[in-house]
């Protein structure tokens, strides 16, 4: 029977240093999750193992991770399901034609851009890659937006309910949803020579996957959920949570990944009648508290901005941030204006799908784990997502600085994103 009292003393260390961060970074007006990455990064390589090499060997042994790792990867399976629970269909559905732009403008310019980049990077510092999946990657990883973290700050910066909160939400939305289903094919791509399946085998077998999720495990799961909801049991948790397991384990199977797996089945999970709700209440708490730092920690073990030294690195790391703001930030301003919304909104746009945070480690690390990422390039990317995360509230506090003003309380009626963008603005005002 393996020893528990190390990995107990590792998640304690972890817990602790994320509270102390977080706290720290709050009166900076940071959200919670740029506190636990910092806190993850200082307890990794590129801080705790490079002032105290003898206390970080002590304490995080490589070969002691193997619980800490699985941990980690469970916290992600829930975190990814809720992510898909909380991912509304049927809203999505009836986006206006603003939000579609400006999401599809925020995912193809980034992603073009990121392509580019990884041509120019690969003859330097990833040689050893697969090429094609290589630069596919690069491209995904620059496109996405970190959902959850962007609600959170809207929700803290009392905008949630604004015509700007709700368009943003809704690009976001539609961003994840599109980004992810791309970054599946590009590792089913990345995979085929590794699986166990051929791809011939592989695009049938998904295809069966989706129209059993969609066309019988969904009726099924609302008429199941429709009989317990009045009850509250937890029998309905329980059998979500076993069907976001299969599927997490169909896909990884698949040669997908199981991350997706578990956000597929949040998304044809059944949501109404405040089920949403009552998953997110029941499992944020050991989830977002508890195992999404374990995640932070375990990323932070990995990265080593000792790898990022000379100016041929430093200037490569330049060049991600550069790339990467300049697509995601430029991409969604601009598409924005372009639609109509005046300049403040279009760059408040822009600064909020910027946001990287978790939903991007999650993707390089899947990166790393596929190898499509060297250390040294996962280590830059990594720096890269907690620095457009840590800008997004000041430079948010910039443009709009009466949300500064303590009791300010914007209407919270939200306007129809079909309606021209400057009524909705009038109306709101």
């Amino acid at each position: 029977m393996q020893d528990m009292h190390l990995p107990i003393v590792q998640i304690c260390v972890i817990l602790l240093a994320a509270a102390v961060v977080v706290w720290l970074l709050r009166k900076f007006r940071q959200p919670q999750v740029v506190g636990e990455m910092v806190a993850g990064i200082l307890l990794g390589p590129s801080l705790l193992g490079w002032v105290a090499p003898g206390i970080s060997a002590t304490l995080f042994p490589p070969a002691s991770l193997g619980p800490l790792h699985l941990l980690s990867q469970v916290g992600l399976l829930l975190f990814m399901f809720m992510v898909g629970m909380e991912l509304d269909t049927n809203k999505l559905r009836k986006l206006g034609h603003i939000a579609v732009v400006i999401s599809h403008t925020s995912i193809i310019i980034p992603f073009a851009l990121g392509a580019l980049l990884a041509m120019f990077l690969f003859a330097r510092v990833g040689n050893t890659l697969p090429y094609t999946g290589f630069i596919l990657f690069m491209g995904a990883a620059m496109s996405v937006t970190a959902f959850p973290v962007l609600a959170r700050i809207l929700d803290e910066r009392n905008l949630l309910g604004t015509k700007l909160g709700t368009l943003t939400i809704a690009c976001a939305a539609v961003d994840d949803v599109t980004a992810w289903c791309l970054l599946a094919v590009i590792i089913a791509l990345v995979r085929s020579g590794l699986n166990h399946l051929a791809l011939w085998q592989m695009l049938p077998g998904v295809a069966v996957y989706l129209c059993v999720m969609l066309f019988v495990l969904r009726p099924m799961l609302k008429k199941f959920i429709a009989r317990q909801q009045a009850k509250k049991t937890e029998k309905m948790i329980v059998v979500l949570i076993i069907c976001m397991l299969v599927s997490s384990g169909v896909t990884e199977w698949l040669g997908i990944h199981a991350l997706f797996g578990a956000f597929f089945a949040g998304v044809i999970a059944p949501k109404g009648d405040g089920l949403t709700e009552d998953i997110r209440n029941r499992l944020h708490l050991p989830v977002v508290t508890v195992l999404i730092p374990l995640f932070f920690a375990f990323t932070g073990l990995r990265t080593n901005i000792g790898l990022i030294s000379g100016a041929d690195m430093i200037l490569y790391f330049g060049l991600v941030l550069l790339v990467a703001v300049t697509g995601k930030f430029g991409g969604s301003a601009i598409a924005a204006r372009v639609m109509g919304v005046p300049w403040r909104e279009a760059a408040a746009i822009g600064v909020l799908m910027n946001t990287r945070g978790l939903m991007e480690l999650v993707i390089l690390n899947i990166g790393l784990d596929i190898g499509v990422l060297t250390p040294a390039l996962f280590s830059i990317m990594v720096f890269m997502a907690v620095a457009t995360t840590l800008m997004t509230t000041p430079l948010l506090f910039w443009i709009y600085p009466e949300y500064k003003t303590q009791g300010f309380q914007p209407q919270r009626e939200p306007m129809s994103l079909k309606q021209p963008y400057s009524v909705a603005v009038s109306a709101e005002k």
